[in-house]
């Protein structure tokens, strides 16, 4: 059935189309049972689809109308655009090359899956062939709500998402499930997603990698798959693990007192989390799980449930009487000490003149740590040279002048301002944190154990490229009366009359066979489906399988068991297409070799030597992003090479 779009709204278009469920569109069954390879699963599913015109030009699409929710009514649209590489304005795919696919063979065709946004729709409705919008098709433009497009061998690239923030009626979580839903249902192989997701100024790869120790897409298992500026997957890890464990009894002591909102801010959130915060990433995983639980509405606190956090420990086992007294105790003991850092030990003797409980002094010590006693702040910290614990009170009574002198002594008291926190606040929080701590922490970088921090903050933010790997191939179920069998490909070169074989295999693609099928019936079927999927093997002839010596009318599952893998060798024919190769990857004289380590483009700004023709990050030879490439530029070693030229009489 043939459609013109009529998208007001996003309401039903056409009385009688079919409404599918958004929250379980993808799933096996539904609306297709997804058995095949993923090129039949893609095929299977377009049947369910409506043919659109005057949407992409030449290029066929579908739509399905998704409802989301039915009280109240919200619907959105899916397109689905076959791309046909005829048709595509680049035949090497750049999502290919960055993540470190660009051995892969092109495919013949893409499937590009849309959401798109309010901003988008507008723009593909006008049928005004004029119109430069619409010359670019709906998969040029910017801004849909979620666009991803897959090969026709069944690896795939999410271009975008963009949820709440950006105007969309769907949540980045939704988008992500639906995604993840109908990459497992189709039965994509692996699919790659370039981050750089932000929240209110902040890089989501960054701050989740601290607070989770993954990025946000690590929910739904996306996993490192290459860095820029040579970042492998081991510098990665360190550095993530790095930044989780620095201590935060270390940070507060390289502080200095411009930051005294980040010291009140550890103690807040020592005493909102009801157990000991021991780590950056301690801290940070607490305060993210924090914003799920504090109400969104501006005028609303989250309470701790812990006012007394000295009390509420489990372990405490004396009075809040001797407790606030022992707590006196300490606090005057480091008032004596002027402001200077004292050692435990030296605190703890102090202390003994006045309590000889000392196990109630060693309890008290251990959760003084790092929180507000009245108008002071408790700092403590191991010290980097000694090795021994010390202690520094000073004091914030500028920040808080009209507080109580002791507030944590008695489960009883009143909650004080630093005990309860509503979501801006909590936002204001995480953002300062974040600004302070990971992106501007130069005061810090000489500090043993901090310095790392910068480095390693770095490394996380060059770390862009993530993918998931779904196994598609061997993700199907069985089928009665048939049986699967999986079939990979070798091919051969045509050079100069002799054959080169190239030990170079596809992908195994999914093959359903009569359980009385030959090799003469499944080499026509094999032959079929690598022509269609591959560019490079449109002419492709299949010879022989690997490691069998058989006949064409010999039984395939009298020689091979269902489900088994087995490789045809055969040659590749007549190329249709030389000039532009066969592989995603670029093949021409582009060399890169920067400082940094990287050997290929990594999808970074870069500069070109105008001698050598050797390519280096701007950023590695000091270009800044704000200024312009120069129009002449001499790599280091070419700039060596001509100071060293004999000079000229």
């Amino acid at each position: 059935m043939m459609s013109h779009l009529d998208l007001s709204g996003c309401k039903k278009r056409k009385r009688g189309e079919t409404v599918f469920k958004f929250k379980t569109f993808g799933q096996r069954g539904y609306p297709a049972e997804f058995n095949g390879s993923f090129l039949q699963n893609v095929r299977e599913l377009l049947e369910f689809g409506q043919v659109e015109t005057h949407l992409s030009g030449a290029m066929t699409s579908w739509s399905f109308q998704l409802e989301v929710f039915r009280h109240p009514s919200l619907h959105v649209l899916l397109f689905v655009i076959e791309e046909p590489i005829e048709l595509s304005f680049h035949h090497h795919c750049q999502h290919c090359q960055y993540i470190g696919w660009g051995h892969h063979m092109i495919c013949n065709k893409k499937y590009h899956f849309l959401l798109p946004s309010k901003n988008t729709i507008p723009a593909c409705l006008s049928h005004d062939n004029t119109n430069s919008m619409c010359k670019s098709n709906l998969i040029g433009l910017q801004g849909h709500t979620m666009h991803g497009v897959f090969h026709s061998n069944g690896f795939g690239h999410l271009l975008c998402i963009n949820g709440l923030e950006t105007g969309s009626d769907l949540a980045g979580y939704q988008i992500m499930e639906f995604w993840d839903r109908l990459c497992a249902g189709l039965g994509a192989r692996k699919v790659s997603f370039k981050d750089t997701s932000q929240k209110k100024g902040m890089d989501l790869r960054l701050l989740h990698a601290v607070a989770y120790g993954k990025p946000w897409f690590g929910r739904w298992d996306y996993v490192f798959g290459r860095g820029s500026f040579g970042i492998n997957l081991d510098m990665y890890e360190s550095a993530v693990k790095a930044l989780q464990n620095v201590p935060l009894c270390l940070l507060a002591h390289h502080l200095d007192a411009r930051k005294n909102d980040i010291l009140i801010l550890l103690s807040r959130y020592q005493i909102l989390s009801g157990h000991s915060l021991i780590t950056l990433g301690d801290l940070f995983n607490f305060m993210l799980e924090l914003t799920l639980e504090v109400p969104k509405d501006s005028s609303t606190t989250y309470s701790s449930q812990y006012p007394g956090l000295i009390l509420s420990d489990t372990s405490c086992r004396w009075s809040p009487k001797r407790v606030e007294m022992a707590i006196r105790v300490v606090i005057q003991a480091l008032k004596r000490a002027e402001l200077r850092w004292v050692s435990r030990q030296e605190v703890r003797d102090a202390a003994r003149a006045y309590i000889g409980d000392t196990g109630l002094l060693d309890f008290v010590l251990k959760s003084l740590g790092n929180h507000i006693v009245g108008k002071y702040f408790v700092r403590r910290c191991l010290n980097p040279v000694t090795k021994v614990l010390e202690y520094c009170l000073e004091d914030i009574s500028n920040e808080f002048p009209k507080q109580e002198e002791f507030l944590m002594v008695t489960n009883e008291a009143k909650l004080k301002p630093h005990q309860k926190v509503t979501w801006v606040q909590l936002m204001k929080d995480i953002i300062s944190l974040y600004k302070n701590v990971l992106v501007e922490q130069k005061e810090m970088t000489s500090a043993e154990g901090l310095g790392t921090i910068s480095v390693a903050s770095r490394i996380i933010l060059d770390t862009k490229y993530f993918f998931k790997e779904y196994g598609g191939e061997f993700g199907s179920k069985s089928v009665v009366n048939k049986s699967k069998l999986y079939c990979a490909v070798v091919w051969s070169t045509c050079d100069g009359g002799a054959l080169s074989l190239v030990k170079v295999a596809t992908p195994y693609e999914c093959f359903i066979l009569e359980n009385n099928a030959t090799f003469d019936e499944l080499k026509v079927e094999v032959q079929k489906t690598f022509r269609e999927i591959y560019l490079g093997l449109r002419n492709f002839i299949a010879e022989s399988v690997t490691g069998f010596n058989l006949k064409g009318t010999d039984l395939v599952f009298e020689m091979v068991r269902p489900g088994g893998k087995i490789t045809f060798e055969g040659i590749e024919g007549q190329r249709e297409i030389v000039n532009s190769g066969i592989y995603e990857g670029l093949t021409s004289n582009f060399v890169v070799d920067c400082g940094c380590g990287t050997k290929y483009d990594d999808g970074e700004r870069m500069v070109c030597c105008d001698i050598c023709d050797v390519w280096q990050h701007t950023r590695c030879v000091q270009i800044p992003n704000s200024e312009e490439i120069p129009n002449i530029f001499l790599c280091k070693t070419c700039e060596q090479d001509i100071l060293h030229f004999p000079s000229i009489p």
